[in-house]
């Protein structure tokens, strides 16, 4: 694993963000920073995820023949505000295959990119795969169940396109990913049985496409995930909403993004925990090491179904 230096963010929200620098991961073998011989030589692609859940399904289907780099892959890190350094820039340029989420969560994929097109390079942008417009306003795709699934299909496209040899080991690997979806899709269809209608409080819009999925319903105004989620100040009466789902024990669970914080979601943290309402940490970048794509989803569900079934905290994976 190798980490490169990146320019510190516009804003920091958390004493930790403050000083953390973001990586780029590899994943699986020591990586490159560019295409380089050696890798054409060993008959691998190179190929970057603009955030590590998605270079961990790269790494998947492409399996040996692949040598797969993240960029975002700190979960001290707010990626909303994250700035490419000169570092990141001579990855994206080496790589064969490159997949970003779109609806600008890493516009600094797209400028590198456009700087240094490589004329073979493929560039898989998930928002275009899915054909979301530029106002879809929760850009945290990946939370999406039926996201993964069209992604993993892509790359396995891609990675076919670009290395035809071994187009049936990326099908093998691509059956293999769905098939290892299943249970996680189970986990949600209990999870909606047993709990759907069940209320959640939250900071930021990071899993809303998981809760609605379960049937859960999230009680927060839209305008403060909003603001919180974009670095402003939410409005007095959208605070006071807020606070009131607390005090007033009108939400059975607190979904909290572990991964930016300020004092004002810290004092919710501080006012769910005075409650008694068990609080599920969510996380915007992979948590590593230990997890896969389908591992941290399915340890979310369960923390939610946890939280709803014994009034159980998971504060952090």
């Amino acid at each position: 694993m190798r980490s490169l230096p990146v320019s510190r963010p516009r804003r920091a929200r958390t004493a930790l963000f403050a000083v953390a620098l973001a990586s780029v991961a590899a994943l699986g073998s020591a990586c490159s920073s560019s295409a380089s011989p050696s890798n054409a030589a060993a008959g691998k692609v190179d190929a970057v995820g603009a955030e590590n859940e998605y270079a961990d399904v790269i790494s998947q289907i492409g399996g040996r023949y692949v040598e797969v780099s993240a960029i975002m892959s700190n979960p001290n890190t707010d990626p909303h505000t994250f700035e490419a350094s000169p570092q990141v820039a001579a990855e994206v340029s080496g790589a064969q295959l490159v997949v970003r989420n779109g609806v600008g969560y890493d516009d600094f994929m797209a400028k590198i990119e456009q700087d240094d097109a490589g004329a073979n390079r493929k560039v898989l942008d998930v928002q275009t795969l899915l054909g979301l417009p530029d106002s879809t306003p929760n850009p945290h795709l990946w939370y999406q169940p039926s996201t993964m699934p069209a992604v993993a299909a892509a790359i396995a496209s891609d990675l076919e396109a670009l290395d035809p040899s071994q187009a049936a080991y990326f099908k093998a690997n691509l059956a293999a990913f769905d098939a290892s979806l299943e249970p996680l899709d189970r986990a949600i269809a209990q999870l909606k049985t047993r709990f759907g209608g069940h209320a959640v409080a939250t900071t930021e819009p990071v899993a809303d496409y998981l809760l609605t999925a379960a049937g859960i319903v999230n009680a927060t105004p839209w305008a403060f995930q909003a603001d919180v989620m974009n670095g402003t100040d939410p409005s007095p009466q959208d605070v006071s909403a807020e606070q009131a789902l607390f005090t007033g024990h009108k939400v059975a669970a607190f979904v909290y993004n572990q991964q930016v914080t300020d004092s004002l979601t810290e004092s919710l943290l501080t006012l769910a925990h005075r409650n008694g309402i068990p609080v599920v940490g969510v996380y915007e970048t992979m948590p590593t090491p230990g997890y896969t794509y389908q591992k941290w989803m399915l340890a979310e569900v369960s923390a939610l179904s946890n939280a709803f079934g014994s009034g159980t905290s998971a504060p952090t994976l």
